[in-house]
């Protein structure tokens, strides 16, 4: 048993008062604002979920340290949250391993046990659709900054918000430039589709298939698969035998890579190869195959910019903290989780519905932001009515950008050059 002396009493009792003026949310007990962060750590998707946790780390640092050269973004020169009195921001992070049963059940104890302010999440769209199901019942907001399945923003929830464009702004670039590539004289006549089948690729496939279909393009074979597949043969096997123009890839990244060397393997490749981002533009992917997927088009809302711009100088703090370069995945992570923090900034509060009320609300603005959206402001459904994309392709060890012209930094190099 410990022994209080007349002294330690003493010097607590004079303490007490001060600590009873301090505001709640000031005490040591609770002076930073908990985000919960259900993301993929282990499992076949961990390489993106370990960049979005360095992507979520560096931005806790742009928000609890003043950052004089990031002028223009919401946080970025103060120091702590200053509609809070300073208080700073604390991620704690979940691995939900790729699996929306513990995506769920990581999402109830962050709120109830951790007692966070909010959530972010989930990578994997399947993985968001039961972690949001949660934070919609117990009132909490819920930022899904890179899940784009159309289909979550279609259930009529009101704590939830998504500042990344979805499956049907992704199929609406991805047909405008196939028809402007047949426009151009490339044959255009067969596609195919190829997803992963959960929430993720079925629902932005069946986007991309519509958007093609108004275009005036078909989908002549959609191939449905299980991400976690060890053996991708017969589904390349099936597309050489079908001969496509152009192929559509909606894959995580271990599917990504091992799609890549299967198709190595039987020698085979089409004229135009698209990734829907994901496990495209995961630095894994590259790194593993990239050699052999020279020339593929992936979408991205990211760019590192040019030196001294937002873009820029946050993509040498994420460098120095993760040893690699930012990519669309994790810079969108990054600048959900900032858009976020801004409300809960202007908010003035920890109180779940002045937050919720603060994103409503919110009108982010091209450069404020640390992404190439053309602002953050939701709809009724909580989509951001003005994110955007832009069709990269892998050159070397980097995605440039090829697409639309006004974006592009070269025309598109085709047909698709792979691995000779």
């Amino acid at each position: 048993m410990t022994k209080t002396t007349r002294r330690t009493a003493t010097r607590l009792a004079l303490a007490a008062p001060a600590l009873l003026a301090l505001p709640r949310g000031l005490r040591a007990a609770d002076a930073a604002v908990k985000i919960g962060a259900p993301y993929p750590l282990t499992g076949v998707a961990a390489s993106a979920g370990m960049a979005v946790k360095a992507a979520l780390e560096t931005a806790e640092d742009i928000i609890n340290n003043a950052h004089p050269d990031l002028p223009h973004l919401p946080l970025g020169p103060t120091a702590g949250l200053p509609g809070l009195g300073g208080r700073k921001v604390q991620v704690i992070f979940a691995d939900h391993q790729g699996n929306p049963a513990i995506a769920q059940s990581e999402a109830l104890r962050l709120i109830t046990q951790e007692k966070v302010a909010a959530l972010v999440g989930c990578y994997q769209s399947s993985c968001t659709l039961t972690a949001s199901a949660i934070a919609e019942r117990y009132g909490i907001p819920f930022m899904a900054s890179e899940s784009s399945a159309p289909s979550l923003t279609e259930r009529g929830f009101k704590w939830f918000f998504r500042p990344t464009p979805i499956g049907t702004d992704f199929g609406a670039a991805y047909a405008q430039f196939l028809a402007d590539t047949k426009a151009g004289g490339r044959k255009v006549a067969k596609i195919a589709m190829v997803n992963e089948n959960t929430e993720y690729g079925t629902s932005t496939g069946d986007a991309i298939i519509k958007a093609l279909k108004d275009k005036g393009l078909n989908i002549d074979a959609r191939i449905a698969y299980n991400a976690n597949s060890s053996d991708v043969s017969a589904q390349v096997l099936q597309l050489k035998s079908l001969d496509p123009d152009a192929v559509i890839f909606v894959s995580y990244t271990s599917d990504s890579i091992l799609f890549a060397k299967t198709m190595r393997t039987l020698n085979w490749k089409p004229p135009i190869l698209i990734g829907d981002d994901s496990g495209f533009s995961d630095t894994a992917f590259i790194r593993t195959v990239g050699d052999a997927m020279q020339g593929v088009i992936n979408r991205s809302s990211y760019d590192i910019g040019k030196p001294g711009s937002s873009s820029y100088v946050v993509n040498e703090l994420y460098q120095k903290h993760a040893g690699h370069v930012l990519d669309d995945t994790s810079a969108r992570a990054m600048q959900g989780f900032l858009a976020l923090m801004d409300a809960i900034d202007r908010a003035g509060s920890t109180e779940p519905a002045r937050i919720q009320e603060a994103l409503r609300t919110q009108d982010l603005k091209p450069e404020q932001l640390m992404i190439g959206y053309n602002g953050i402001k939701y709809n009724a459904q909580g989509q951001n009515i003005l994110a955007a994309t832009l069709l990269v392709q892998l050159d070397g060890a980097n995605y440039v950008a090829v697409w639309p012209e006004k974006a592009a930094m070269h025309p598109p190099a085709l047909p698709f050059k792979g691995w000779s």
